[in-house]
């Protein structure tokens, strides 16, 4: 080997056997014996020849760090009288560049803009969750308080408010419903009426303008009012018509009167003991009730009407009784009480209205030539009814219906197309309920023998 040991760096040795004392290598370079030999990787370089740095020329392997020098020094077998040979990669030459930089990490980070955004929306659904549910402890009176009734996921049908339904009913009829109020040298007057003409006709009772001069003011429905014009009225059957100068009014539907059945639901509007847009609901008790009303003095009124259990008072008279169609089916005018003569009388449940069809009728009249048609059956009836039932004709006019119709005096009627009579009033009423030229059955008796006859009505001279 000439002369030349091979170390791995374990046992290497100077020539002479002395061992070479332990150095740090330069950083990038190979360890440098004491004389001058130099070990790379597991050759050699004749002795005294100079080192090689880095840029020098090596032998292979120069410049790597090799597992066995690299940690020769941490190694504790090793020999300590062994020069290690480090291998330090040396710091690059020529630059390689700015170092890459580096964030603080305790430095304050600046928030960006969806950072800004984000956290203003939670706080403001946090704000308004809170909010609800304050407002929701509020609502159920603080802690310890129970909630009440049940939860429901929608309204019950009969809340929806379909236009068939009484609500829908009332809210459509309101509008055409007004006040009347007539002043008087003995005080005002108060009670209801409708509108039925666009040209501002309203139907209301005799016995709410009667006594008054002529004149009356109309409140509608939104709180406005105006003057109105009495056009005409009729006593005896308790109808009477006012005209005001308005427009955009609705008038009502009428329905037809004669097509009523007991139990058919019917609402009461008007404006009872002052109380305005009032809306009360029953049902048609009973029809063609024929009654004679009136003040002491004062016009005898017949009725042939409808009777309702719906609530009606002072104040509702001449305001319309309505069907479940939202037709106008009556006029309130009277009701039946308990009280003793003088006292003020109120509802118990006993309601009478004046069928349409001859509110209708009369209103034309009225309108048309200033006075209605009284219709008449060309005979006259007076005292009671007679035992066992029946009025008794007390007079046959010689040219009028009934004569016409082989009808006498003394003859007892019996039924008026199928109605029974059992007072004078009955026929007068149920006669009146029917226009001029209509024809009617009537049943009589003329000693003990029954018979039947066809009578055509006819409308009074004067």
């Amino acid at each position: 080997m000439g002369g030349t040991d091979v170390t791995d760096g374990w046992d290497w040795r100077q020539p002479g056997g002395t061992p070479a004392p332990a150095g740090q290598p330069a950083p990038g370079s190979l360890s440098q014996g004491p004389q001058g030999a130099q070990g790379v990787g597991g050759g050699t370089t004749s002795p005294g020849s100079p080192a090689q740095g880095p840029q020098g020329p090596q032998e292979a392997g120069a410049g790597t760090a090799s597992p066995w020098w690299s940690d020769a020094l941490a190694d504790p077998w090793r020999d300590p009288y062994a020069p290690a040979a480090v291998v330090v990669p040396a710091a690059p030459i020529g630059g390689g560049g700015e170092p890459e930089p580096v964030s603080d990490p305790d430095a304050p980070v600046r928030p960006g803009l969806r950072q800004v955004v984000l956290i203003s929306l939670i706080t403001a659904l946090l704000a308004g969750s809170l909010g609800s549910a304050l407002t929701y402890a509020f609502l159920r009176g603080g802690p310890g308080v129970p909630s009440l009734g049940a939860q429901s996921a929608q309204a019950p049908a009969l809340a929806q408010r379909k236009p068939e339904s009484l609500a829908g009913v009332a809210e459509k009829l309101l509008p055409s419903v007004v006040t009347v109020r007539v002043a008087s040298l003995g005080g005002t007057s108060e009670g209801s009426g409708f509108v039925v003409s666009a040209e501002g006709h309203i139907i209301t009772n005799d016995h709410v303008v009667s006594g008054g001069p002529g004149k009356a003011t109309v409140i509608f429905n939104d709180g406005s009012s105006a003057s109105g014009k009495v056009v005409g009225q009729d006593p005896e059957s308790d109808l009477a018509v006012i005209k005001v100068t308005r427009t955009g009014l609705r008038p009502v539907e009428f329905g037809d009167s004669d097509a009523l059945a007991v139990g058919d639901p019917v609402l009461a509007i008007g404006s009872p003991l002052s109380l305005t847009n009032t809306v009360t609901a029953g049902i048609v008790s009973a029809l063609d009730r024929t009654m004679q009303a009136g003040e002491p003095g004062g016009p005898t009124r017949y009725y042939a009407a409808i009777q309702t259990d719906a609530a009606v008072n002072h104040g509702n008279s001449g305001g319309p009784l309505v069907d479940g169609g939202g037709r106008v089916v009556g006029v309130n005018s009277t009701i039946k009480s308990l009280v003793a003569d003088g006292q003020e009388a109120g509802n118990i449940g006993l309601a009478f209205a004046i069928p349409i069809n001859q509110a209708k009728r009369v209103t034309q009249d009225i309108i048309g030539t200033g006075k209605a048609r009284r219709t008449v059956i060309g005979a006259q009836v007076g005292g009671t009814g007679v035992a066992g039932g029946g009025v008794r004709l007390n007079g046959v006019e010689p040219s009028g219906p009934a004569a016409a119709a082989g009808l006498r005096t003394g003859d007892v009627v019996l039924r008026l197309n199928g109605h029974p009579m059992t007072d004078p009033a009955d026929l007068v009423a149920l006669v009146r309920k029917y226009a001029p030229g209509s024809v009617v059955a009537v049943e009589y008796r003329r000693g003990t023998a029954r018979q039947k006859a066809s009578v055509t009505l006819a409308a009074d001279a004067k």
